[in-house]
């Protein structure tokens, strides 16, 4: 089996060497690696430094215009050609050490995609970087679980696993930070069956690069409204 590892790239110079290499060292087991590096038109040195990487296990797929989070992935999807495929940001707030659990349920036929579940320090604890982002977050799981059913505490995880097909049935609209809750809300949607892995989280900032904001946080309740009520195709 082998598995696609889709890295969407916007202004992360500073961290995108050393996280390829923690990607490159990650444990999966005896499956192969593929390395999908998608620039989305960064404008900070990243895509040279991308441009510069002599390394035949990374592919490198550069976006022509700046389409956003969501249109970087689906970029990389249509290049990836793993077995499964897996998210992962470009910065450092991820450990690549936890794909070998989050492979593990799929590996095991017991789920169709899996997704990592973040430990939120407490609001007033000296780790929480972004109180609001920790706030915003518990408030986008009761929403989504009350039109959902489910039982999440996290709907915006990094790291999500899926079966290739999985993704290449359910194709999403929405670019941005939009195509995870999109993704997520049509894979629910569908019943398809899926677990929670708890996994590593090293927040970062604003100051540091943080890009998500309150705004994003608004778009992503709209669209758990939207796509738990209109027909999927």
């Amino acid at each position: 089996m082998k598995l696609s590892i889709i890295i969407p790239v916007y202004n992360e110079k500073d961290t995108l060497r050393e996280l390829v290499s923690r990607v490159k060292k990650s444990d999966i087991g005896n499956m192969k690696k593929e390395i999908i590096l998608v620039d989305d038109c960064s404008t900070d040195g990243s895509r040279e430094l991308i441009e510069s990487l002599e390394d035949s296990d990374v592919k490198k797929v550069f976006n022509r215009h700046n389409l956003g989070k969501g249109g970087a992935l689906k970029n990389g999807i249509q290049h990836a050609t793993g077995d499964l495929i897996i998210f992962q940001d470009a910065d450092l707030e991820y450990d690549p050490s936890d794909y070998n659990k989050l492979l593990q349920p799929i590996r095991n036929n017991e789920a169709e995609f899996v997704l990592g579940e973040r430990p939120f320090p407490k609001f007033f604890s000296k780790g929480n970087i972004v109180p609001t982002h920790t706030v915003g977050n518990k408030i986008l799981a009761k929403i989504g679980n009350l039109l959902y059913s489910k039982n999440l505490k996290d709907y915006e995880p990094c790291y999500k696993v899926f079966r290739r097909e999985l993704l290449l049935n359910n194709p999403v609209k929405s670019n941005g930070f939009g195509y995870d809750i999109e993704l997520m809300a049509r894979l629910f949607r569908k019943n398809h069956k899926f677990t929670i892995i708890p996994i590593s989280f090293k927040p970062r900032s604003f100051e540091e690069g943080k890009k998500i904001t309150w705004r994003d946080g608004i778009k992503a309740v709209y669209l758990l409204f939207k796509y738990r009520f209109r027909p999927l195709k």
